[in-house]
């Protein structure tokens, strides 16, 4: 009997990669999510793609899953600032919801997709898993009380806690209002890249290896209990962008910005467990400028959350 995973959030940008990632290692997947972004996913035999808010726990079936992916969440600070009771409830009280089912079902494994920025801003240079957590805005806050919740059920589940980086690469659920994607958008279709500030330092995981790795922690559950960090590079904005203008001929505007908000985070104890990663932030560009050229890629009000979400959702 093949293992049945629920992934929610799955046709966002992460899912939408993850997905079929688990249906080519034979997994039966129950795929559930609001589809407020479209739904990307493949049609395939083990998959069941179900479209609801996961705000609704009873209407989510556990009967035969034996694991939990869990990335439903509102997500980014803007977005998560539009409507914090919406923030709220689907990024803290649904997983709380979630995780008591869970437990009351029996379920032996609970994957949680956080975020690096529940640290706030730090000044130390490498952001460890045991500095203290001081987010900032709704989106960071839900994340660390969804996370304080979840660990409270290690004794009934293996709970493993991601706190991802800032996420870049090619999806066909794309995003393009995260830096990399966003800064190598700007050069390819205008010639230019605008920078607000550019000093700003923010962690990168490519999708291919933060996909990658919920499906080790899926398959390692000994070894990844707990929580980790997962970001490999910590790059300012203004370097991501002359990486981008190594490759694309265009100019970087700098203008000033409000936003001082630095990110690093260090994945020491991820890769302490066996999980390397196999891209980069230079790959992301590579396959974003690719996928542009052939024209697989165009810019599209959908693949920015918060454009999308005030004109669709709110």
């Amino acid at each position: 009997m093949n293992k049945k995973i629920l992934v929610t959030g799955a046709t966002g940008y992460k899912g939408t990669v993850l997905v079929p990632k688990l249906l080519a290692k034979g997994y039966q997947v129950v795929a559930i999510d609001t589809q407020w972004f479209g739904n990307f996913l493949p049609q395939h035999e083990n998959l069941t793609v179900i479209k609801s808010d996961v705000r609704f726990t009873n209407d989510i079936d556990l009967e035969n899953i034996d694991s939990i992916i869990h990335l439903a969440s509102i997500a980014n600070d803007p977005c998560g600032d539009l409507d914090p009771k919406l923030t709220w409830e689907v990024s803290a009280l649904a997983t709380m919801q979630l995780a008591d089912k869970a437990k009351r079902h029996g379920i032996k494994q609970f994957i949680y997709a956080s975020s690096g920025s529940v640290y706030g801003v730090k000044d130390e240079e490498q952001v460890t898993e045991d500095l203290s957590l001081e987010p900032i805005s709704e989106y960071n806050k839900t994340k660390m009380v969804a996370e304080r919740v979840l660990l409270s059920y290690a004794d009934d589940m293996a709970v493993q806690i991601v706190r991802p980086a800032t996420v870049c690469g090619l999806s066909p659920r794309m995003r393009l209002d995260v830096s990399v994607n966003m800064l190598t958008m700007q050069a390819l279709k205008n010639g230019k890249i605008t920078v607000f500030g550019g000093a700003q330092v923010r962690p990168n995981i490519h999708i291919d290896d933060i996909t990658d790795l919920y499906i080790y922690m899926l398959e390692n559950p000994e070894k990844t209990s707990g929580v980790f960090n997962a970001g490999f590079e910590n790059i300012s904005i203004m370097d991501i962008a002359k990486m981008v203008q190594q490759k694309i001929d265009c100019e970087i505007e700098v203008t000033p910005s409000n936003d001082p908000r630095c990110y690093r985070i260090n994945s020491d104890k991820l890769l302490a467990t066996g999980f390397k990663p196999n891209k980069s932030v230079a790959t992301a560009i590579d396959e974003i400028i690719q996928a542009y050229q052939q024209g697989k890629l165009t810019d599209e009000d959908r693949y920015y959350n918060l454009k999308w979400m005030q004109r669709e959702v709110l």
